[in-house]
Order: C-alpha cells, then sequence, then structure tokens
C-alpha cells in the first residue's frame, strides 16, 4: 500500500489483506463482517475509508451495478486483470469476462477519434439463463 501512496497502518493492512482475499464484488457491508471477524477492534467508518483511499489510489475499482449499492473489487494496481461485466436485472448475478477482440476495437475506435485511452469500465445489462428460464424476460 505504501508504494501506491498510502500511508500504511495495521488496521489498513488488515482491511487490504482481508478484500483481496474475498471473491467477486463486495460492498463495504460484506468486507466490513469479513473484517470484524478476526479484528472486532475495527470500525465499519475505518473499513469505508479505507475502502475510499484504495479506490482512490488504484488498489480498488468501485461500480454500481444499479442496485443502490457500491460494490468493490481489486483495482488494476492490485494485479487484478481488467475485465468486463455482464450484470442481470433480475437477480443482480455478475459475470466477469474477457474479450481482446472487443479491447482491440475500443482502442481502434478512440484513436479514429484522437483519443489516447487511459480508463475504461463496461457494463452490459440483461437478464441472465436462469431468470429467463424462470420467466424473467425475453428468450
Amino acid at each position: 500500500m505504501s508504494a501506491n501512496g498510502l500511508k500504511s497502518t495495521r488496521q489498513r493492512e488488515v482491511i487490504f489483506e482481508t478484500f483481496r482475499r474475498m471473491r467477486g464484488h463486495v460492498s463495504v457491508e460484506q468486507l466490513y463482517d469479513a473484517v470484524r471477524e478476526r479484528h472486532p477492534e475495527i470500525g465499519h467508518a475505518t473499513v469505508y475509508r479505507t475502502l475510499k483511499l484504495l479506490t482512490k489510489c488504484g488498489l480498488a475499482e468501485e461500480h454500481h451495478f444499479g442496485d443502490g449499492f457500491a460494490r468493490y473489487e481489486p483495482g488494476e494496481l492490485a494485479d487484478h486483470e481488467h475485465h468486463d461485466h455482464l450484470i442481470c436485472t433480475q437477480c443482480g448475478q455478475i459475470v466477469e469476462f474477457e474479450n481482446h477482440e472487443i479491447e482491440r476495437l475500443q482502442a481502434q475506435v478512440a484513436a479514429s477519434h484522437g483519443f489516447t485511452v487511459t480508463s475504461h469500465k463496461m457494463e452490459l445489462y440483461g437478464i441472465c439463463a436462469n431468470c429467463r428460464g424462470r420467466g424473467g424476460g425475453p428468450h
């Protein structure tokens, strides 16, 4: 963390290591619950502020998938590979995917408009196969 400009404290290290071990896209509440299991002395506000700091320095990425909650995942500076997201609007399932052809086309479109891409987020919203099978939307 200190290599990314953050003052390293024991509480921040505990929160960051817990965050890195978690799978998927976690809310502040989920991270707080995981931290509290082994370190009940660390408060909710400390977890919240630390996640905001991790986001600011690139060690975490914040996402809003339309459910009213911020979700976090390790950022690219935390050795997390770039990927995009498919989000089910019925059940909230989030699928991560990588597609090099999409990445190539995005760079090509940006270059054709004189842009150099420094970062991007792609989120595709729809209805997953499970929800479609339960009558949750178009087939």
